[in-house]
């Protein structure tokens, strides 16, 4: 997934002539930094009309999802805006990610709750797609063995992952976990301490001591099985679904 958002370059943003902060902000959606992206989304949203206005058109230029278009459909699916609605139903009726799946799983829920910043549901609904890939047993267990990790479908990681990572301003998902991992040379301990799963040695308790907003540390979340040690962990972030 890409921090930068392509952008029809024929198809200009519109904002008021006069309104100069918007004009800027708007230029400054467009940088390369995801921060800097995002912190104009936050602006454009309290700019009033003008503001909302930039918002909905630079997500009807948008060509692909990322960080920055997830935070902005969040924002304006709140939106009292009858315009902004009509727009937002017609374009982009379930969210601004379009769901693959190799297995026909339906990640729509997924969607639907991390749009809301649901994260211990989505959480929750992420180990059930796990087990729904894993098969009729894992199901039927409620968890995942390591060993069944290997024949999920690389579509079907990275649509989870995917969907984690645009509505979390680029904050959770296996990816991420993965970088911090790959960081931290592979060291299990570190990584537990840098995702806040440990602290002091002591497993973090399940759910009432994890974080469920976006105040957590990156990696937080999804959770993923945490609780069945680092065997399903490891093969998780060694899929084939990280390969670039």
């Amino acid at each position: 997934m890409h921090d930068m958002t392509n952008v029809s370059a024929d198809s200009p943003t519109t904002f008021p002539p006069d309104d100069e902060k918007t004009a800027k902000l708007t230029e400054q959606l467009l940088s390369n930094s995801l921060k800097r992206q995002l912190s104009a989304v936050t602006e454009l949203a309290s700019g009033g009309e003008s503001g909302v206005t930039a918002l909905v058109d630079f997500l009807r230029n948008t060509s692909e999802p990322s960080a920055t278009t997830g935070k902005v459909y969040q924002i304006l699916s709140s939106s009292d805006s009858v315009m902004t609605q009509t727009f937002l139903a017609e374009r982009f009726p379930d969210g601004v990610v379009t769901p693959a799946s190799d297995q026909q799983i339906d990640y729509q829920p997924l969607q639907t709750l991390l749009i809301a910043q649901k994260f211990e549901e989505a959480d929750r609904l992420t180990l059930q797609k796990l087990c729904e890939l894993a098969g009729p047993a894992a199901v039927q267990r409620k968890w995942v063995y390591f060993t069944e990790v290997d024949s999920f479908p690389v579509t079907d990681l990275r649509t989870i992952d995917q969907l984690w990572r645009v509505y979390s301003e680029d904050r959770f998902g296996f990816s991420r976990q993965r970088e911090l991992w790959l960081g931290l040379n592979q060291d299990w301990n570190r990584l537990w301490e840098k995702l806040a799963w440990k602290s002091d040695n002591i497993w973090t308790r399940y759910p009432g001591e994890f974080i469920w907003d976006l105040s957590a540390p990156i990696g937080h979340l999804p959770l993923s099985n945490q609780l069945r040690g680092v065997r399903m962990m490891e093969f998780l972030l060694c899929h084939p679904a990280w390969n670039s």
